[in-house]
């Protein structure tokens, strides 16, 4: 018999996913010794997905962060896991979405079960159909290892049959439990079973009559002619509301964990007090924030006012979204353009530590605490990383006013003759993206001011110090020294003013990179062109 032990929190590295796995291990070693009996199957790690729509932003996150969670339990445990990622394809179309061709024809199958909607893009059998094939590309696109659940096949094939009876043998208290959450209007008609009429095949929202457990049957009224029929839960002629269909799917695949964001708390607690009723034990779980935009709003798809991924992807390597995913899931952040460079960056620092401690320790280093471990599913490819900074990139699109990669690379070539796209490809994508946020963020942003007259004097005495470089091999530590001195000289308090003069003066920006890397990557002679220009600037009063 598998005995049940709870992994202490001292031993677990220092990673949200290893708390999560803590708490997954826990519940499969309840699970495992319920009724006396060794259950010996792998943990079942659960994500939802709804194919009224295309996968979003939203979908990565959870898909990545419960992969994550099953990453850290088989570290943790040694043991077997599986991931569904299960769509709710039988749940009824209740608007025409705006973004699909034939509207006027997906106006006629409202009510219908999604799995029974004409494909308006005419590629696939169904509307599902044709956003599931979207959602299984969009997954395997970012080599998540998954599988595949359709809501209308477990129906139909019988999957769900014992658990459907199960649902009417305790009809009644489930009732009791969902109604105590309705208001007088929604508890009139509400019911937990939704048959499928036999006739139209929409998916019927009325209250039952009458429930035949033995039979495995509902009675209920047709409201448009007040026609009665008797239909059985089996065998896919109905489907569950869906807080019960949750707590149904839970208490009959046996999942033992699945996060879910803070607008869905009060669905979990209900979902898992029916679950119990069933039978069943809840998953556990994680509770996630949800995304805010550049106003700090809470993003909402209808208003279309967030971050989508192929946004993302246009500005930084799929890596960076995964840093952004990984980063504190339990903390609401904003999810817009300006956090991409930031991010980006914080992964390439993640890597940098990670190959150091790899290098100074190859066979006893434990990276498991590190976000990339997890990224890369705990193996870190060589090639992966950037010598060169990606807000470093952007600063040197900026004052060299880049259009193409190649003239970004004129200077990185120069920086450092054995750096290529071919050796260094991490770094070939993020000059592509770097020129493309430039473009579109960077550039129409872009403000110079004039110096005062205490900056013009440090910049004055910089150009000059810098000109002792001109032809010189100078490294970035000795240039942030020199830039560092020049400033304590001309008594800038905090020092951190003049760095903001640095590149307000010079960049046109508020915020910038280290200077000294700036200067060695950009060059000595083109900096001191560049104070050069400033200095023409009437002085700031």
């Amino acid at each position: 018999m598998s005995e049940s032990r709870s992994v202490p929190v001292s031993d677990l590295p220092r990673a949200w996913p290893f708390e999560e796995a803590r708490k997954l291990a826990d519940h499969v070693g309840v699970r495992s010794t319920t009724n006396g009996e060794d259950d010996a199957r792998p943990a079942l790690l659960e994500t939802g997905y709804g194919p009224s729509g295309l996968p979003h932003i939203g979908t990565f996150g959870e898909v990545a962060r419960t992969s994550w969670v099953r990453q850290a339990y088989t570290a943790l445990t040694g043991r077997p896991s599986r991931l569904l990622a299960f769509s709710d394809d039988m749940d009824a179309l209740r608007k025409v979405p705006d973004n699909v061709p034939q509207r006027d024809m997906l106006e006629k199958y409202i009510g219908q079960p999604l799995s029974r909607v004409p494909d308006p893009f005419g590629t696939h059998e169904s509307f599902a159909a044709h956003n599931n094939a979207r959602l299984c590309a969009f997954l395997d696109s970012f080599g998540f290892e998954y599988e595949f659940a359709s809501s209308t096949q477990y129906y139909t094939s019988g999957r769900f049959d014992a658990a459907l009876r199960r649902v009417l043998e305790v009809h009644d208290e489930i009732l009791k439990v969902i109604l105590s959450t309705l208001g007088a209007d929604r508890r009139a008609t509400y019911s937990p079973v939704l048959p499928l009429h036999p006739r139209t095949g929409e998916v019927m929202q009325v209250k039952m009559d009458a429930i035949d457990a033995a039979a495995g049957t509902v009675r209920w009224t047709d409201p448009s002619n007040g026609e009665v029929f008797e239909t059985p839960v089996t065998g896919g002629h109905a489907k569950m509301q869906w807080k019960a269909d949750w707590a149904m799917r839970w208490y009959a695949l046996g999942v033992d964990y699945e996060m879910s964001g803070k607008d869905l708390i009060d669905s979990v607690r209900l979902s898992g007090r029916i679950c119990k009723i069933l039978g069943g034990t809840p998953p556990a779980g994680l509770t996630y924030e949800l995304f805010l935009d550049e106003k700090g709003q809470k993003i909402s798809k209808s208003k279309g006012n967030g971050l989508s991924v192929e946004e993302w992807l246009r500005y930084a390597p799929p890596e960076s979204l995964g840093q952004f995913m990984f980063n504190q899931p339990q903390r609401a952040k904003r999810l817009y353009f300006d956090v991409i460079p930031k991010t980006a960056d914080e992964y390439l620092t993640h890597v940098d530590k990670a190959k150091v401690l790899q290098a100074e320790n190859p066979k006893g280093n434990d990276l498991r605490a590190n976000p990339a471990w997890f990224i890369h599913k705990g193996q870190i490819p060589a090639d992966a990383g950037s010598p060169v900074p990606f807000s470093m990139l952007l600063n040197l699109a900026s004052v060299a006013n880049a259009e193409t990669p190649e003239v970004l690379w004129g200077f990185i070539r120069r920086y450092d003759a054995a750096v290529s796209p071919e050796t260094h490809p991490m770094l070939a994508g993020l000059v592509k993206h770097a020129v493309a946020y430039y473009a579109d963020f960077v550039r129409p942003a872009k403000t110079f001011r004039a110096p005062t007259e205490q900056e013009r004097a440090a910049l004055s005495d910089l150009a000059e110090c810098l000109r002792g470089y001109e032809g010189e091999a100078a490294d970035a530590a000795t240039l942030q020294n020199l830039v560092f001195e020049v400033g304590k000289r001309h008594a800038f308090e905090p020092l951190r003013s003049w760095f903001t003069c640095l590149y307000e003066v010079l960049l046109g920006q508020k915020e910038g990179p280290r200077f000294g890397g700036f200067v060695a990557l950009y060059g000595v002679a083109e900096t001191v062109a560049l104070i050069d220009t400033a200095l023409l600037r009437e002085t700031q009063v």
